[in-house]
């Protein structure tokens, strides 16, 4: 009897261990890559349309040897956004952005990332991704980003901008 209580935490030690290792196994990234032209923006506006992102996520789940049944948590590790054009712009007109993300024909749309406080001077900015989970946005073939910003002056010229996302994702062994 002594025995089963001396073993009873090292069993339950070792379950939860190697439930650890198996989740860390069975962990990868997803990363998607998306250039949109965003028109000049006057003052606290949004997107004309919803930018669709195709994910290509039964592609990196068949490459880790899983599929989108087997998904069991994704989370939004980085965004990245970059000026690609006009050449030595910077996101100086920029004071806030909230980055949003639905499945098309849905009512799903939550936030994805935000930056509340855009630094000056920079061409890139990293946003601060959500805590929310983002299973069936990721096991959709297209998702839709959606922006609202606030500006802190006009601009006339046309961006082109680069959105860089990573998403972790753990899949379910069974």
């Amino acid at each position: 009897m002594k025995r089963i209580f001396l073993l009873a935490p090292l069993v339950l030690f070792l379950a939860v261990v190697g439930c650890k290792k198996i989740d860390q196994l069975l962990t990868f990234t997803v990363d998607t890559s998306q250039s949109v032209v965003i028109p000049g923006l006057p003052g606290s506006t949004q997107l004309p349309a919803p930018v669709t992102v195709t994910t290509n996520s039964a592609a990196s789940f068949q490459n880790n040897k899983t599929t989108k049944d087997k998904v069991k948590d994704v989370y939004l590790e980085e965004m990245v956004l970059t000026i690609t054009d006009p050449s030595g712009a910077n996101f100086d007109f920029l004071d806030k952005l909230d980055v949003y993300i639905n499945t098309p024909n849905t009512n799903n749309k939550i936030l994805l990332a935000s930056i509340s406080s855009v630094p000056r001077g920079t061409n890139t900015i990293k946003l601060t991704p959500t805590t929310a989970r983002l299973d069936e946005y990721l096991k959709a073939e297209t998702y839709e980003l959606t922006v609202d910003s606030r500006s802190n002056r006009f601009s006339a010229s046309n961006f082109t901008v680069k959105a860089d996302s990573r998403f972790k994702v753990t899949a379910n062994p069974l």
